[in-house]
């Protein structure tokens, strides 16, 4: 079960659902069918626009995206797409990690949307399916801006044991949970804002898998940059930026939480 009890589950989305009314512009939210159930997609931007899907990170929803698509909008036919088996609307499924399933449920949403070839912007564990998706269909993805990704480098165990301690206790055991799990948040980051992230953490189990690492010769063809932060809590940031001269950007003291980087991401893609 992907959330703790189904009242929980009705509140996040009741949540989401209003939080979905202020788009900051102009969109299509639909359902799609996919052979893992419907997929609720959120496409912004000139209809004649060249394509870029949008993946979150980990109990994560379209929401994450929110502040950076009116920057990507303007370029692109923007979609962003709630995973399954994460907090948002999407059907509830989990497959194993590895397994071509999220390859052809992403194969389902592409082809719902009309969309051949197309570039990705990934956020953590949605960058992992990215590269896994473009490993599966060479030549499909065109460009890949990856943000704070895994699969690159070993995930990082021990800041998770204290953040488990501490969980319980209400509102402040979250924020502080969070802020030990992925380090350092952005300057003038306002935990009221994250309210409907924080909704989320209480009531939302994700997942905790150890991710596959993808290899040199898998990642040699791709046209990909990857963006993280010296401090992520989460993932081993200097390891991903050694496997990756010349294609990735290590923010300074950013955690796994980066600040915006809705214009670097523009100028790659573009």
């Amino acid at each position: 079960m992907t959330y703790r009890s189904s009242v929980g589950q009705s509140i996040v989305h009741e949540r989401y659902r209003a939080e979905l009314a202020d788009w900051p512009v102009p969109s299509d939210q639909r359902f799609v069918d996919t052979r893992q159930g419907p997929t609720f997609v959120v496409s912004s931007g000139p209809a004649e626009a060249p394509p870029l899907v949008l993946l979150h990170g980990s109990a994560g929803t379209t929401l994450d995206w929110a502040y950076d698509v009116p920057a990507w909008a303007e370029h692109f036919r923007v979609h962003a797409i709630d995973g399954i088996s994460e907090p948002g609307l999407s059907a509830s499924p989990r497959p194993a990690i590895g397994s071509p399933a999220y390859a052809e449920w992403l194969d389902d949403v592409l082809d719902a949307l009309d969309i051949d070839e197309f570039s990705i912007v990934a956020l953590s564990l949605g960058a992992w399916f990215a590269l896994d998706y473009a490993t599966r269909r060479p030549g499909r993805v065109l460009k890949m801006t990856l943000l704070a990704p895994a699969g690159f480098s070993r995930q990082k165990i021990l800041p998770l044991l204290p953040a488990l301690a501490v969980r319980p206790f209400g509102t402040w055991g979250v924020r502080k949970a969070v802020s030990m799990v992925i380090g350092p948040l952005p300057a003038g980051f306002d935990w009221d804002k994250a309210a409907f992230q924080l909704l989320v953490q209480t009531h939302f189990e994700p997942r905790r898998v150890k991710l596959p690492v993808f290899t040199d010769e898998q990642l040699e063809k791709l046209d990909l940059l990857a963006i993280v932060g010296s401090k992520d809590h989460m993932l081993d940031s200097a390891g991903t930026a050694r496997r990756l001269p010349g294609r990735s950007v290590v923010v300074e003291g950013a955690g796994h939480l980066l600040p915006s980087q809705a214009e670097r991401v523009l100028e790659f893609l573009r």
